[in-house]
């Protein structure tokens, strides 16, 4: 295969490149938010990725998801994404796990050895329950906070979670995480933006109250720049 990542070494360099190929990345969770953050690490060169989604892809999904096609329509998110993610890199090696994790199953997805994970879950248990798991075993771990109701991307920052503000989801999930014992150490995308009371309706999932409208391109834009912790993460650590 031709070096489809030259590009990519004349900016990070040699060294870089050869840390990226020898990563291993976990993204849960790919809708608008994991599927454009998966995609972005796979084109940078990580050479192994897990990726988690128990979802199947419907038309709602169609107006902010990566893998949402009218021809993927019905199709299992994790099985779509996955053959996207092994188009681009065929060297590629991953793993793809087509399930809703959490609890126990969570403890044991992290027995894995990951050089960083991503969390792009929407509901709020699991997504405790691995930031949780990942901090207690010492894993590196960026977050999505919510992407929804928003419009304007100079108001999404990178920061720890000990310092997000003006986010509800960043709100309920400080004070989860503050009863396990933990108030930082968690790196977060989130957005200041507040939510307009229209683009709000209830919602009877579980762990979620509320469905929030969205654009197109703003969970793809959290999507990019939680991308861009991680592979900043692994080649400023290497």
């Amino acid at each position: 295969m031709s070096n489809w990542l030259e590009r990519t070494e004349l900016l990070l360099g040699e060294k870089s490149i050869e840390r990226l190929k020898s990563s291993h990345v976990l993204v849960v969770g790919l809708g608008g938010v994991g599927a454009y953050a998966a995609e972005q690490i796979c084109r940078a060169g990580v050479g192994e990725m897990t990726i988690v989604d128990g979802d199947i892809i419907n038309p709602s999904n169609r107006n902010r998801q990566l893998p949402a096609l009218v021809s993927t329509t019905g199709f299992p998110k994790a099985e779509v994404l996955g053959k996207r993610l092994l188009d681009i890199n065929p060297e590629l090696k991953l793993h793809v796990i087509q399930e809703y994790i959490r609890d126990e199953r969570m403890q044991e997805l992290l027995r894995n050895k990951f050089d960083y994970v991503v969390d792009a879950i929407d509901t709020l248990s699991p997504k405790v329950f691995l930031i949780h798991d990942c901090v207690k075993n010492g894993l590196p771990i960026v977050s999505s906070m919510g992407s929804g109701g928003k419009l304007d991307p100079a108001q999404v920052h990178i920061a720890d979670i000990s310092k997000s503000y003006n986010c509800p989801l960043a709100r309920v999930l400080r004070k989860r995480l503050h009863r396990l014992g933990i108030d930082k150490g968690v790196t977060v995308v989130f957005s200041t933006e507040g939510v307009p009371e229209h683009a709000t309706i209830p919602c009877d999932e579980p762990n979620k109250k509320t469905t929030l409208g969205t654009i197109s391109y703003m969970p793809p834009l959290f999507g990019c720049i939680i991308a861009s912790v991680v592979i900043r993460g692994l080649v400023e650590n290497n």
